[in-house]
């Protein structure tokens, strides 16, 4: 997990990170993304990250939405894994089978495992998923275990993402290495700020392994945007169902809102391009 495999102390040391690279933009007087380097695409190209487990009729009503907002590449969730057994594999399938029924073969489809199956269940699994051919599956196995990523990935059932919960430019490179990832998903504000996710960035160019950083935020689009390496970012949209991520949004102004599946960066917004919000302080208590 996030806290417990490297500790509080990555993610205070990514804020400190994160903080200095937005005082510099503002020192500057630049975007973030153009102390990384400059604009490397017109746009952001986002995927719509939400379609939870759910009623079949609700679930597809959701993906329709996202159609309806222009998105053409969707991420979605699974809701049961190794101990529901065969009748658990049958409802997993019936959630991927009725979004893709929903947005059709020329929509990006990504699977979400979120660390919640095992080897035995995921070599079970990937081939029954084949079909819906998905852009990736995220995270099918738990981050330590990179002979279990190695092997689902020598399958070639389909590409292979991870490293939400991985952390530091040390603890990317075995799996580099190794062959045992098709897409790097690193969380900029764990891994140890911008200038550790750069750092993994151009490793992974140098294997020829694409970054899509983790959670929208900020900070993943400057990164994004600087870099040709990150073909496109994550985005949250405010749904019925909120895991967290949409905090960002409650206690930061400033963060854009997708036109047609892409998302827009301003180049004359210095740092970050964000301001602390006052709208919902009264919702929010720090607890010692």
């Amino acid at each position: 997990m996030a806290w417990g495999r490297k500790g509080v102390g990555m993610a205070a040391i990514s804020a400190v990170d994160l903080a200095i690279w937005d005082i510099l933009g503002k020192a500057a007087g630049v975007p973030v993304f153009q102390l990384l380097g400059g604009r490397t695409k017109s746009a952001i190209p986002v995927y719509a990250s939400k379609l939870y487990s759910q009623d079949l009729k609700s679930l597809a009503d959701e993906a329709q939405s996202y159609l309806d907002q222009g998105f053409s590449m969707m991420k979605m969730r699974f809701g049961w894994g190794p101990l529901d057994g065969v009748e658990g594999m049958k409802k997993n399938i019936a959630l991927v089978e009725t979004v893709r029924e929903v947005v059709g073969d020329d929509v990006d489809l990504m699977l979400e495992c979120y660390m919640g199956w095992n080897l035995e269940y995921a070599r079970r699994m990937l081939p029954k998923l084949a079909r819906f051919s998905p852009r990736w599956i995220e995270e099918p196995v738990i981050p330590d275990d990179l002979e279990g990523y190695r092997e689902l990935k020598r399958m070639g059932h389909m590409p292979i993402s991870g490293g939400e919960h991985e952390f530091t430019l040390r603890g990317f490179q075995p799996f580099l290495d190794q062959r045992a990832v098709d897409v790097i998903q690193y969380d900029t504000n764990r891994v140890g700020g911008i200038t550790a996710a750069r750092k993994v960035n151009a490793l992974a160019e140098a294997f020829g392994v694409p970054v899509i950083p983790h959670a929208g935020q900020m900070h993943n689009y400057h990164l994004v945007m600087s870099d040709l390496n990150c073909p496109i970012a994550e985005y949250f949209p405010v749904h019925s169902v909120e895991i967290g991520n949409e905090l960002f949004y409650y206690l930061f102004d400033g963060d854009p809102t997708p036109v047609d599946g892409h998302l827009q960066l301003d180049d004359s917004e210095p740092g970050l391009g964000l301001s602390l919000s006052k709208k919902y302080l009264d919702q929010f208590e720090v607890i010692a």
